[in-house]
């Protein structure tokens, strides 16, 4: 099954998305039991998500 995991699993709190394959929790979740049109679906939107610049820390 294809998948965009790169097994650096870690939610960004701000974005709610896997900062490894930038997927949301529900999608992660829920990715071995959607058919192929809907993870091809959603494997489109990631590189639209990898262009959303992440928020800046609070601390810059």
């Amino acid at each position: 099954m294809k998948s965009p995991c790169i097994k650096i699993c870690q939610i960004d709190d701000d974005r709610g998305l896997c900062t490894g394959c930038l997927r949301t929790l529900d999608e992660i979740a829920g990715w071995s039991g959607y058919s192929d049109e809907q993870r091809e679906r959603i494997l489109a939107k990631l590189g639209t998500r990898r262009a959303i610049p992440e928020p800046l820390g609070e601390d810059l």
